[in-house]
């Protein structure tokens, strides 16, 4: 697949079909993301591959399996997500969190190791480990599309990357940025509406 071709098919899709996924293509897929540039040289980045659903039962049980219309809308409230384009996407994303992960083919944990705390660094630098390991994760997202594929992802909330760590038994000086979910899409699923942009407006020449 065409590099540019591949950047405009890379979707985040939630809905995916009774597929497998085979070892060769998995790290296919990990090692273009290790590819990508690292903060500190080292490539310091560890990546959990969970194929086996009981694993991943036990790994989602602190997601939601079900989640009403009237805390959808105090989510979008609460994150104060009022533009009409954003809100379709997220009532489509909410409640779809436990299924992605459930249903995908595998789901993939990616680790970096972080040395300050990450929600009081004293400077940016403090998180130049975060920034590179989603430069990383990118990287994962055009190859699994590229290999035909289709992913999403999750950020945890509240306690559920301790409960990772305690299941999954990565050490304590590595984080868990998100999980992903790779699978292939289910059939007859739309795209989610792309809020739409103009280059002219976002783009500035030596000053803004």
């Amino acid at each position: 697949m065409d590099f540019y071709e591949t950047i405009n098919k890379r979707r985040t899709i939630r809905d995916f079909a009774n597929a497998t996924i085979d070892d060769a293509t998995i790290r296919k897929i990990i090692e273009a993301g290790m590819k990508a540039p690292t903060n500190d040289h080292m490539r310091d980045w560890h990546f959990i591959v969970i194929q086996d659903k009981q694993t991943v039962q036990k790994l989602i049980e602190k997601i939601p399996m079900k989640i009403s219309n009237e805390e959808v809308n105090a989510i979008l409230q609460d994150w104060n997500l009022d533009d009409a384009c954003q809100q379709r996407a997220y009532r489509n994303a909410i409640p779809k969190q436990y299924q992605m992960l459930a249903e995908a083919a595998c789901v993939i944990i990616p680790l970096f190791k972080q040395k300050t705390d990450i929600l009081h660094p004293d400077n940016l630098s403090h998180l130049n480990g975060l920034a590179s390991i989603w430069c990383c994760i990118e990287n994962m997202f055009l190859a699994i599309t590229a290999e035909g594929y289709a992913s999403a992802l999750r950020i945890p909330l509240e306690d559920e990357g301790d409960w990772a760590r305690a299941v999954l038994k990565f050490p304590e000086d590595y984080l868990m940025p998100c999980y992903i979910a790779v699978g292939k899409p289910a059939e007859g699923i739309k795209d989610i509406e792309q809020k739409p942009y103009s280059l002219d407006n976002v783009i500035h020449y030596n000053l803004w």
